[in-house]
């Protein structure tokens, strides 16, 4: 694929390493031809680089395969997944899951993206119900002031939660910034 074909989103192949296309602008340098200045995401380890393409030049895109997989459980630092569909199991190390187990109950869907039979992204849902099994009482007129208290979830994530809410309760839980949303009733 030439480097004028690219795309945000898209992953392509540099160097033998996998990246994601954040952003890129044509760009007219003051002497030489017109380039694109690309942002680009590594899969392997989320650092984010800035390349120069010339628009004729070649970038091997990678196709990702995508599915559907259901979080089973957690085993010291392994983690198995099952494919919805063909029932295959697969298991990830912490490196790979990330943040995942932190959000996760069993049985909680999830998209695994996969290049050549190997899993690179692993995309949570955007929001998760979790029951909170600690957190200090509520104090009576506290609500002057808008103070947050420490809760602590089912899966061991400990997030800020307004003083209103109690031990047993459920709430909502945003994984993209691990910050509580609302209370589930």
């Amino acid at each position: 694929m030439r480097a004028s074909e690219m795309r945000k989103g898209q992953t392509v192949k540099i160097d033998g390493k996998l990246y994601a296309i954040v952003d890129y602008q044509h760009v007219k340098l003051g002497k030489g031809g017109a380039v694109y200045q690309t942002k680009i995401k590594s899969l392997a380890d989320g650092s984010i680089q800035n390349v120069r393409l010339r628009s004729d030049e070649n970038v091997e895109e990678a196709y990702l395969d995508k599915g559907t997989y259901e979080y089973l459980y957690s085993s010291g630092s392994e983690h198995v997944l099952m494919d919805t569909t063909t029932y295959d199991q697969i298991s990830l190390d912490d490196d790979a899951f990330g943040d995942g187990p932190k959000y996760l109950k069993p049985n909680t869907q999830l998209q695994v993206s996969m290049y050549q039979g190997k899993p690179v992204i692993v995309t949570l849902p955007n929001a998760v119900d979790l029951k909170i099994i600690d957190t200090p009482p509520e104090i009576k007129g506290a609500t002057a002031t808008n103070q947050n208290k420490p809760a602590t979830l089912e899966t061991g994530l400990v997030v800020q939660v307004p003083p209103f809410i109690k031990l047993g309760e459920t709430i909502r839980v945003d994984t993209r910034t691990g910050e509580y949303v609302t209370r589930v009733k």
